[in-house]
This record gives structure tokens, C-alpha cells and sequence, in this order.
């Protein structure tokens, strides 16, 4: 895990980091709504602000350095016999061979060319993480989005608290100018992550990756089916139960296997 911390991804994690703590130091300095409740001995809000701040936190980094369902050698050479057997080939698209680290990839795999792994049920490559978003941490990616949301609306609220009137328009700016920038920080990353968390929930609903979303004319197992079908999709709230509650390994060759229509 450190050396995940420490590569390539080590300045995007710290930029992150740090604009996050520099904007809570700003709201808590500044006349705002959190320095008033200070003032007046009423610790309850600024202490849960805080501690959604420290959440967000944690789990940006759990999911930016979690393993997201790398295919590895060992857990594919011992399966692929036993799996092949269990599919029946005249419906199922055969598992092909990735052409760059040369393992076979289970059904709805990618390889990322940043990680430079095949990852189970890929979803895309995340630069706001420096990390795969697939299989293993893709509940927790959307989790993070709905905590980061709620901790930058709620410092978009914190900071308006703190806009205070003046005299002329140069004055103004030079009174509030940090909170405005704070303002326009947060609220681009209002806008990002309200837009990809009502994104990722759709997608979630219809148990459809950002990948097969984007690129399904050029997925194999999905090019012969219809525009507006999708062999994996079970129903929202089998689809939501599956995607949160259940946390294992699934053999995407059997369920689409049973949901295609050609199946034996």
C-alpha cells in the first residue's frame, strides 16, 4: 500500500488533500456560520463538519489505494478449465486472451494501460483517485461521491454564511476574496461530483459499466445484442442489492449465458 502512495498518483492524492484542508481552514478562520457557533460555545456543528470533512478523506484514499479487481495469474490459471466447462461456448463468447500482460480476461475485464492490469468488471480509470474504479471498489467509489457531495455542498453553504457586505466593490473583493475562491472550488466540485454520482447510480440501476456504456459497439459480448438490451441487467432493485450488498467474485459468463436470448 505505501508503495501505491508513493508512485506516479503520490501528487494528485496531495493536491487533493491539501485543497481540501486549505478550504476547511478557510471556512473555519473566516466570519462564517462554523466561527460563529465557535464563538458561542456550540461545538455540534463545526465538530460533525469536521468529521464528514475526515470521512471524505479516509475514504478517498481507501478507494484511490484499494485494489480494484486486478487479474492476477495466480487466480485465473486454476479456474479456466473448470469455467470454460460450465459455459456453454455455442452462446457464450469465448474468453480471449488480453494482448498486453497475457492473461485471460474474465467477461466484462479490461486492461488499463495507466495500471497496466486486466480489471474485473472495469468501469474506467479514475485521474480524480489515480486508480482503476472495477469490481472490488466500485461500491466504495460511489459511497465516496455521496460523502464528498454532502461535505461540499455543505461547505458551499458554510461559505455564503461568510460573504459579508462592503462599501465598494474593491473593498468587497479584498474582504472576501479567499471565501470566494473557496466559493468557486467548491462549487465546480459541487457540480463534478453531483453529475457523476447521479451518473454512476444510473448506470448501477441497469448494472451497465462507464466502459460497455461508451464502448458498446466495440465490446464483443455485447455487439450482437440489441440497443437497448443488456444481458446483465437483473432489475433496479436487484441490481442495486447485488452491486452494495453482495461482495464476492461473480462469474459474469453464467449470468450471461442465462439472459441471452440464443442460450441453450
Amino acid at each position: 500500500m505505501m508503495q501505491n502512495m508513493f508512485r506516479t498518483g503520490f501528487l494528485v492524492r496531495a493536491t487533493h488533500t491539501l485543497l481540501t484542508w486549505v478550504i476547511t481552514l478557510i471556512l473555519f478562520l473566516h466570519n462564517t456560520d462554523l466561527r460563529k457557533c465557535e464563538e458561542r460555545g456550540e461545538l455540534l456543528l463545526p465538530v460533525l463538519f469536521f468529521l464528514l470533512v475526515v470521512l471524505s478523506v479516509l475514504l478517498y484514499f481507501a478507494v484511490s489505494l484499494m485494489d480494484p479487481g486486478f487479474v492476477l495469474a495466480d487466480s485465473v490459471k486454476g479456474s479456466n478449465e473448470e469455467m470454460e466447462s460450465m459455459i456453454p461456448q455455442s452462446s457464450t463468447p469465448r474468453l480471449r486472451r488480453c494482448g498486453h500482460c497475457l492473461l485471460q480476461q474474465p467477461m466484462r475485464a479490461k486492461h488499463c494501460q495507466t495500471c497496466k492490469h486486466c480489471v474485473r468488471r472495469f468501469d474506467h480509470h479514475c485521474p480524480w483517485i489515480e486508480n482503476c474504479v472495477g469490481e472490488r471498489n466500485h461500491r466504495w467509489f460511489i459511497v465516496y461521491l455521496l460523502v464528498q457531495l454532502l461535505a461540499l455542498l455543505w461547505a458551499l453553504h458554510i461559505a455564503l454564511s461568510g460573504i459579508s457586505p462592503s462599501l465598494t466593490w474593491a473593498l468587497w473583493f479584498r474582504v472576501n476574496g479567499f471565501l470566494l475562491a473557496a466559493l468557486a472550488v467548491v462549487g465546480v466540485f459541487s457540480v463534478v461530483a453531483a453529475m457523476l454520482l447521479g451518473i454512476h447510480l444510473y448506470l448501477v440501476s441497469i448494472n451497465c459499466t462507464t466502459w460497455e456504456f461508451m464502448s458498446r459497439h466495440r465490446i464483443a459480448y455485447l455487439k450482437n445484442c440489441g440497443d437497448e438490451e443488456n444481458p446483465f441487467d437483473r432489475g433496479v432493485f436487484c441490481n442495486m442489492w447485488d452491486f452494495f450488498c453482495i461482495c464476492r467474485t461473480v462469474a459474469w459468463e453464467q449470468t450471461y449465458d442465462r439472459n441471452t436470448p440464443n442460450s441453450v
